[in-house]
């Protein structure tokens, strides 16, 4: 059996001038022709294409597909190699770009006046919104969480560097209390969970040690942020909220 170029263009998702072209650079010449002179392909020619189409999805450019189709010494392997390496340093290219448009919307929508450049150059790789997101999953609608979107729309870019500054000495020292060994329920431990509710109060919204309860149950209770305080490190998401619960109940004692 042989088809017309129209009906390959249909079996493929190709458009006839796509065709047209393979046929001009030599990529993919029809087997036949009709008495007419019109392209006639065979399914021959169907198989190079599903191959031809296999390799642009790829990315391969068209001088690279001809290679490997036509030269014995072509090393396939080695072609998709490559095409592997390049497709995944494009991958994280676009995650990253992603990443970035992610922290504008977010800044947009929590009122934070900065550029993107700006707010990487504050926060780095970490989520300047850990506090006031953790709050929404919870009480998102809440007083708390409104009140914590009328600060956060005031602060500057001055502001957001010195809690970023807060949060991330208040991690080293907490990372390296849980390197030490020190139990939750300790003062030292205590003292840190209790900075910790007072960086939420001072910088969000009101923190009372009851809310400050079911945010060090929610630590490892939700999966996003057993990980964030587990990557300070391992166990520690569990360790706060034992501090946590107990530097409450030492307040309320």
């Amino acid at each position: 059996m042989s088809y017309s170029v129209g009906q390959v263009a249909g079996f493929a998702g190709v458009t006839v001038r796509t065709l047209h072209h393979y046929d001009e650079i030599g990529l993919l010449v029809p087997g036949g022709r009709s008495h007419a002179g019109h392209r006639r392909y065979s399914d021959a020619d169907l198989d190079r294409l599903q191959r031809i189409l296999f390799y642009r999805e790829l990315g391969f450019p068209l001088d690279e597909v001809a290679v490997l189709l036509d030269d014995p010494d072509a090393d396939p392997r080695a072609y998709l190699r490559r095409r592997h390496a390049l497709l995944t340093a494009r991958i994280e290219k676009l995650q990253r770009m992603a990443e970035a448009v992610e922290h504008a919307m977010e800044a947009r929508r929590m009122g934070i006046n900065l550029t993107p450049t700006e707010r990487f150059e504050v926060f780095g790789d970490k989520d300047p919104e850990q506090y006031a997101e953790e709050a929404e999953a919870r009480w998102g609608g809440t007083e708390a969480y409104a009140e914590s979107q009328r600060r956060a729309a005031r602060y500057t870019k001055e502001d957001w560097k010195r809690l970023q500054a807060e949060v991330d000495d208040w991690s080293e020292r907490y990372a390296a209390l849980v390197d030490a060994g020190a139990p939750p329920a300790g003062e030292p431990a205590m003292d840190l969970a209790e900075e910790h509710r007072r960086h939420i109060a001072r910088w969000y919204y009101a923190c009372p040690h009851e809310m400050h309860r079911c945010l060090g149950e929610m630590y490892v209770a939700d999966e996003r942020f057993k990980a964030f305080y587990d990557a300070m490190r391992p166990g520690l998401a569990e360790h706060l909220k034992e501090a946590i619960l107990a530097n409450a109940a030492r307040h309320s004692a």
